[in-house]
């Protein structure tokens, strides 16, 4: 099993998989670690969905592609930098979709109230990021298919339960390099805003 700070400092995005099958016991283990997040209260609000249907994971492509056509690809030109900018619309346009395994990450609204719900289901996306990645595995994480009712209605979702997430689970085409993150000196404070951490060393 690899490092934990090595499975943490390495993890990417990775938004184009190859076609090769993830099987059953693998993605169990990588729901299993999702699992032991934490939540608000012990309520373990999260639903995941494993698509494997081609027909369903091709809807979920189309879902996809017509929200970044229509206005998230508008959005992000000017956020993204031309190549992120075609990383992330490779995705949306069929990257995701093409993936062999597609976690559809839900909130079930009967087990926490709507404040505490993001907080006690993205700490268990983020579990299932490092362990597939730990596993020799790519995935990201988006948010596009969730945006309106077409994914709730294509997963025959009940009404308490909410769509928050979907992970694509592969084999990578290609390797990673490392991610580009800012220091912690850039990102971290002490005691009050514009102190910097660490502290110079006298």
């Amino acid at each position: 099993m690899a490092d934990f700070f090595d499975v943490l400092l390495t993890q990417r995005a990775a938004r184009t998989l190859g076609p090769e099958d993830v099987d059953d016991a693998t993605v169990t283990r990588i729901l299993t670690a999702a699992t032991h997040a934490p939540t608000a209260e012990n309520s373990q609000p999260f639903v995941f969905i494993v698509v494997r249907d081609p027909a369903i994971r091709s809807a979920i492509g189309v879902i996809t592609a017509g929200i970044w056509e229509g206005g998230a690809k508008a959005l992000e030109a000017d956020r993204l930098t031309p190549s992120f900018l075609r990383n992330v619309e490779d995705g949306a346009m069929g990257g995701i979709a093409a993936a062999p395994v597609l976690i559809v990450v839900c909130g079930d609204t009967r087990l926490t109230f709507p404040q505490a719900m993001d907080a006690s289901v993205f700490p268990a996306v983020q579990n299932l990021l490092l362990a597939a990645h730990a596993l020799g595995l790519g995935s990201t994480l988006t948010t596009l298919p969730t945006l309106g009712d077409g994914l709730a209605e294509t997963l025959a979702l009940p009404p308490e339960v909410v769509p928050l997430a979907v992970v694509p689970i592969g084999h990578l085409t290609k390797p990673l390099g490392p991610p580009r993150r800012a220091p912690v000196s850039e990102k971290a404070h002490l005691n009050r805003y514009g102190t910097p951490y660490p502290p110079a060393l006298p």
